[in-house]
């Protein structure tokens, strides 16, 4: 079947460390984040036409059941702590979608998914500080989407599988965490050749047809230093959102950097 030229991709996109963009310093040199903000700077750019609307699955959103915000005007929620005073007082008035976040509910429960409605949830951090960055008129409409507290792989695929239809309705899903999530190991010795292991690892499977990717994700654990990159994989299962909604075809990175030594890698999927 081919592919609409308009169908927006679904993209996994790495959100930094707390408001790490809106800083002059953030656990290491001024510059530590640049690239990745150049990065999200980019975003809207490679898109093939500006989306209706952001479906976004953040990796510090979890519930029993995936859960959509369905606030028309949801307030930003500081969900960090210990930085300078000033991010505290960041703005991001992008408007909610109720329609859009009543039809994601339908397209998770005609797959057999659980699923529910939260009217009070805002944008945590993982949604507004790099949209703040690659949307920064804010004036496209965002549905938030929990992660399933379970965060089974399969479960997570299975979620992006039955929200795809709506990349062919313009909408953009954005899968928003890090591919590496371990702030303990951070300028430790072994850090960064077990970091580009496992972001080896997960490029090849994401660059992989869905059969052979979704296996791989199912097993992601038994990957090199996988428990070492995700001591915890909230972080990481946004991915598997994404990879579920991408379709048949290879996904591919389309960014990577080693902010602090750490190798982080953005991805796309336009099956």
């Amino acid at each position: 079947m081919p592919i609409n030229p308009q169908r927006q991709p679904a993209i996994f996109l790495p959100h930094g460390g707390g408001p790490c963009f809106f800083m002059d310093w953030t656990w290491g040199p001024a510059d530590t984040w640049k690239a990745t903000q150049r990065f999200l700077e980019s975003v809207a750019s490679t898109l093939p036409q500006k989306p209706r609307a952001l479906l976004v699955i953040s990796g510090h959103w979890e519930e029993p059941a995936f859960t959509a915000g369905t606030a028309a005007k949801p307030q930003l929620f500081f969900d960090y702590s210990g930085f300078p005073a000033h991010t505290y007082q960041l703005t991001w008035p992008a408007p909610g979608d109720p329609v859009l976040a009543a039809r994601v509910a339908e397209l998770l429960r005609n797959a057999g998914l659980p699923s529910a409605a939260d009217p009070t949830r805002g944008y945590d951090h993982g949604v507004f500080v790099p949209l703040k960055v690659a949307f920064p008129q804010a004036d496209i409409p965002v549905v938030t989407l929990s992660l399933n507290h379970s965060l089974d792989p399969a479960l997570h695929i299975a979620a992006g599988r039955a929200l795809a239809p709506l990349r062919d309705e313009g909408v953009l899903i954005i899968a928003s965490g890090m591919s590496f999530h371990n702030l303990r190991a951070y300028l430790r010795p072994e850090m960064p050749e077990r970091a580009r292991a496992f972001d080896a690892w997960l490029t090849h499977a994401v660059e992989s047809p869905a059969p052979q990717r979704d296996a791989q994700f199912s097993q992601w654990r038994e990957a090199p230093f996988a428990d070492y990159a995700h001591p915890r994989e909230e972080h990481l299962i946004p991915l598997m959102v994404a990879s579920g909604a991408g379709g048949e075809s290879p996904g591919k990175r389309i960014f990577n950097d080693e902010p602090m030594g750490a190798a982080i890698s953005a991805y796309r999927f336009n099956g």
